[in-house]
Formats: C-alpha cells, sequence, structure tokens
C-alpha cells in the first residue's frame, strides 16, 4: 500500500508535508527548547532570530520567528533556482519550505525542556529529525536551503559541490556559534546535527536503489536536461549501434528511486513514445556521486 501510494505524485506531496511537519516538532520540542542549533540556512535563521531577541530586545513570545525568517531567505533562492533547476523542483521545494516555516513558526516552544538530559534530547531530537528528512527525500522532496544552492552553483558549472558548500557554511556558521555562545552550546548542537546526519544517511542510501538505461533515438541533451529539471537526477549519455539494424541510438543512465520508476517512465514516454527502459533493482551508490534533494 506504501509503494503504492508513492508512486502517486500528491501522495508523496503530502508525505513530505508530514515529514516537515515531524522535522519541526523534533525542533521545537527536543532542540530549541535546550537553546540548541541546526545548521544550514536553518541555523543561520535561528542565530539572527537570537541576536534579535537578545540584542535588539525584540520579544517573540513561545513562537520561534525563525521559522518565517528561513522562509523570506529561501525566496530569492529559489527565484535563482527557477531558471537553473527547473519548475517542477522549484514548485516542490517551495510546497515544501512553506510548510515548513509554517509549521515552525506556529508549533509552541515549551518553557521547559521536555528532556533536561542534553545529550539524550540530541540524540531524541536527531533520530526523529533524520527520519522526517528520510520521508522528505523519499517522496521526492526538499526543504530548500543549502542542496539548492549548491545545486545552483553546480549546474552553472561550478567546481563547489553541494558537499563542500554545506560543509563550508556550516563550518563558518558553529564557528559563530562557539563565540557568541557557550562553547557547550556549539558542541550539543553539532552532535544533534551528527545524529541526524547518521540517521538521515542511512535512509538515504537505501532510498537510491533503482538503475534505469533509456535507449531512444531522441535528442539526448534534451531529454537529459528534461530529466534533470524535472527529478533533479543528473544523466549520463553516450551513443550506442544496435546489433540487429545497425542504427544509431542514445543510451542515458540515471540513478534514482523506486518510487520515481512509473514518473520517470511516463516523463520520458511523453517525450519519446519509442523509447524503452531497462531497469535494474538493489544496487548500491558510492563514491563520488552527489545525491539530489530528491532521493
Amino acid at each position: 500500500m506504501i509503494y503504492t501510494a508513492l508512486h502517486n505524485r500528491w501522495l508523496r506531496l503530502l508525505g513530505a508535508i508530514f515529514g516537515q511537519l515531524l522535522f519541526a516538532l523534533s525542533l521545537n520540542l527536543f532542540i530549541v527548547p535546550l537553546h540548541l542549533y541546526t545548521g544550514g540556512v536553518m541555523g543561520l535563521c535561528q542565530l539572527l532570530r537570537t541576536l534579535m531577541s537578545d540584542y535588539m530586545g525584540v520579544n517573540f513570545g513561545q513562537y520561534d520567528v525563525a521559522g518565517i525568517l528561513y522562509f523570506i531567505v529561501n525566496i530569492p533562492i529559489l527565484l535563482i533556482a527557477w531558471r537553473s533547476l527547473g519548475r517542477g523542483l522549484v514548485v516542490r521545494t517551495l510546497i515544501c519550505t512553506l510548510a515548513y516555516s509554517l509549521f515552525y513558526s506556529i508549533i509552541p516552544v515549551p518553557t521547559a525542556p521536555i528532556i533536561d538530559d542534553m545529550l539524550t534530547s540530541c540524540l531524541l531530537g536527531g533520530i526523529i529529525s533524520g527520519v522526517a528528512s528520510g520521508i522528505v527525500l523519499t517522496c521526492g522532496c526538499s526543504s530548500g536551503g543549502l542542496d539548492v544552492v549548491g545545486l545552483c552553483l553546480s549546474a552553472k558549472g561550478s567546481n563547489i559541490t553541494v558537499g563542500r558548500f554545506s560543509l563550508g557554511f556550516n563550518a563558518v556558521l558553529y564557528a559563530a556559534f562557539l563565540m557568541l555562545f557557550s562553547p557547550e552550546i556549539a558542541i550539543y548542537s553539532v552532535i544533534y546535527n551528527y545524529f541526524s546526519a547518521i540517521v538521515l544517511d542511512r535512509l538515504h542510501q537505501q532510498n537510491v536503489s533503482m538503475q534505469a538505461m533509456i535507449f531512444t533515438k531522441g535528442d539526448e541533451k534534451k531529454l537529459s536536461q528534461f530529466i534533470i529539471q524535472s527529478f533533479g537526477r543528473s544523466v549520463t549519455y553516450w551513443t550506442g549501434t544496435g546489433a540487429y539494424t545497425g542504427e544509431k541510438c542514445n543510451v542515458l543512465y540515471v540513478c534514482l528511486s523506486k518510487y520515481e520508476v512509473e514518473e520517470l517512465r511516463r516523463a520520458v514516454h511523453s517525450m519519446d513514445p519509442h523509447a524503452f527502459f531497462v531497469f535494474q533493482s538493489g544496487i548500491q551508490v558510492d563514491g563520488n556521486f552527489r545525491r539530489n534533494l530528491g532521493n
């Protein structure tokens, strides 16, 4: 039933929105009450919220304005990404970013931590947020932020990969935490993000489990760009020769989630009804493979 549901794009979008709700709950219930910080663009927004509250005297009450700041920061990012990454990926990211910002802003933050032990809260919050992020990615969506910026840089031919950009950004961010707050806050924030990344990585690696080879006589460059813009996944292609007919054809290779197979089949056939596919499941992806926003 779950497998069938995840082939429906609208049910996948609802699943991604649920993942965003779960992620916002994990932050507001376990991390924010301890005055800890996540990484990426949201971590930057949390830092701005703290500076506005502590140094500018702005009172936000029980609600966390970092969610609103997160959405505002993502607007120019998504406008740039619209031209670089395509409409489909940006629209899904916009919906999920809006949902995440809304949930994060309206879920009240407890006045006292639910769990007093900081390590336990980091572990529990990291596990839940990692699972939540995994749900969002499995549903082919994204929360925006650094991944979108990194993909835009890669799409424009920059040598800066998504991973390198995120690593550099977070290194500067955590250095700021260390200088502005106590070492305990910075260290436990890193521990939380480490737990979250470990859980997400496990779910993420298991998700990319299919390879597809597409044989077509259509324009391979146009078809490749169409797949990149529709799925946010890169494509490798080369020219082949049919042994029986001796005719040339284009072969495209892409790694993807099993939940994207039917959508890929429909998308490619809409451009080339005569294309045929070879799918193989159970693959393992390792090495210098850039995982996209929606895997």
